[in-house]
């Protein structure tokens, strides 16, 4: 029997109120700054690649959009599959934003290698996000 597919699940708290997060979420420039450089637009149906540098261009599709709130999209279609969705809560004078990255196939060497490599490096990425949100 084959195990569900797993998920990654990160939260952070930004000192940033929740339209920068978005922007830094949406805008091509500074998702470039944080994490990867690719024309992602908050559109439904908008499709766009992420360069992922020594991991190739991956392509990815915009699934659901509520401004400032949620952005969920489908992430290295064809090759693993997965979605990723990011959460964004006004906490205090910030955000908590949550991320969850879901639809490893276990079963498959690459999805393994993956699940294990994204789950060790989604906190560096939120860190990264985090600092380039404390330069703009």
């Amino acid at each position: 029997m084959t195990p569900a597919p797993s998920a990654i699940h990160c939260d952070q708290f930004l000192p940033h109120p929740p339209a920068a997060v978005w922007k830094a979420l949406t805008d091509p420039d500074l998702h470039a700054r944080w994490w990867a450089a690719g024309d992602v637009r908050p559109i439904v149906g908008h499709r766009f690649t992420l360069d992922m540098g020594p991991w190739g261009q991956q392509p990815c599709e915009v699934l659901t959009v509520d401004p400032e709130r949620l952005l969920r999209y489908s992430f290295a279609e064809g090759n693993l599959d997965t979605t990723i969705t990011w959460r964004l809560e006004p906490e205090g004078t910030g955000t908590r934003l949550f991320l969850t990255h879901e639809g490893f196939d276990l079963d498959s060497p690459l999805g393994r290698a993956a699940f294990e490599g994204m789950g060790e490096g989604w906190p560096h990425v939120l860190a990264s996000l985090s600092k380039t949100l404390d330069q703009a």
